[in-house]
C-alpha cells in the first residue's frame, strides 16, 4: 500500500522531513498535491481535505500523511511514525522515545529559522518586517545556531556510533541532515564559520548524503531545491559570520 503525502508543491519545506524518511526506506508514496485532479490530487483536493470532507480527523495544515485510515500531521510526528513503521527508528523503547524528542527539537529549530525572516507575522511579506528580521537574525546566528548544532554534536559524541541515537540510520539523522542543509542555504557564511566546531555533526550529514537511497533521491527530480518561498530562505543581509 502506498502512503499519501500532502504538502504544498514547489517548495521542500516541512514536507521534506517525512519525504526523506520515505525515500530512505524505499517506501512507495504519492505526492498528492502534485498529482492531476483526475488521480485525486491537486491543490483543490488538498483544500477539500483540509475543509473536512474526509471526516473529523482534519489536519490543521500540511504536511500530513494518509496511511489507510490513519491521518497524521506535523512533520516530526509523521517522520517518527514512518521511521518506526519502516525500520528507520531505534529498537529499544527508551531510544524510540528519545528519537521522537530529537525530531521535535529539530522542528523547533526549523520554526526558529523561519521566524528569522518572518519575526512579526507569517501573513506579512518579508519586506514588511525587514528591520525586525535583521535584529532576529543577529540573535539566531550568534546564540541559537551554535546552541542547537552544539547539542546535536554532543548527542553524536555521546552515542559513539556516528549517529544521533542507536547504531544505525534513523529518521532523527535524516531530520538533522535536512536541517543542516537548510541552514547552509539560508546562512552560508555563518554555517561555514561554525561547522569546524561540530565535526561529528558534519560527518553524520555526509553519512546520510552517501546513503544509497538518499543519494539517488538527492540526484533525482523529486528533490525540490530550496527557494525564497520556503522555510529556509537566503537573504544575504541576514547572514554574517
Amino acid at each position: 500500500m502506498s502512503f499519501d503525502l500532502w504538502y504544498w508543491p514547489g517548495i521542500p519545506g516541512r514536507g521534506e522531513f517525512p519525504r526523506l524518511v520515505l525515500e530512505a526506506a524505499g517506501a512507495p508514496y504519492r505526492e498528492m498535491a502534485q498529482l492531476p485532479e483526475s488521480q485525486g490530487g491537486g491543490m483543490a483536493a488538498m483544500q477539500a481535505f483540509l475543509d473536512g470532507e474526509r471526516g473529523r480527523r482534519i489536519p490543521f495544515a500540511p504536511p500530513f500523511l494518509v496511511d489507510g485510515d490513519v491521518i497524521i500531521s506535523q512533520a516530526g510526528v509523521i517522520a517518527a511514525y514512518l521511521g518506526e513503521k519502516l525500520g528507520l527508528a531505534p529498537d529499544g523503547e527508551a531510544d524510540r522515545h528519545f528519537a521522537r524528542s530529537i525530531a521535535m527539537t529539530t522542528a523547533d529549530v526549523v520554526a526558529e529559522a523561519h521566524d528569522v525572516h518572518h519575526p512579526v507575522g507569517a501573513g506579512l511579506y518579508y519586506e514588511d518586517q525587514k528591520t525586525e528580521a535583521l535584529r532576529r537574525a543577529q540573535e539566531f546566528r550568534a546564540e541559537r545556531m551554535p546552541k542547537f548544532v552544539g547539542w546535536y554534536e554532543e548527542l553524536v559524541a555521546a552515542n559513539g556510533s556516528g549517529y544521533l541515537i542507536g547504531g544505525r540510520l534513523t529518521y532523527a539523522d535524516l531530520g538533522l541532515f535536512q536541517l543542516v542543509e537548510g541552514l547552509r542555504y539560508a546562512f552560508p557564511r555563518r554555517m561555514k564559520a561554525i561547522e569546524g566546531e561540530h565535526p561529528k555533526v558534519i560527518a553524520l550529514v555526509e553519512t546520510v548524503r552517501a546513503h544509497d537511497r538518499v543519494s539517488a533521491y538527492l540526484k533525482s527530480e523529486r528533490r525540490q531545491p530550496f527557494n525564497e518561498n520556503g522555510i529556509f530562505r537566503h537573504y544575504p543581509e541576514l547572514d554574517a559570520e
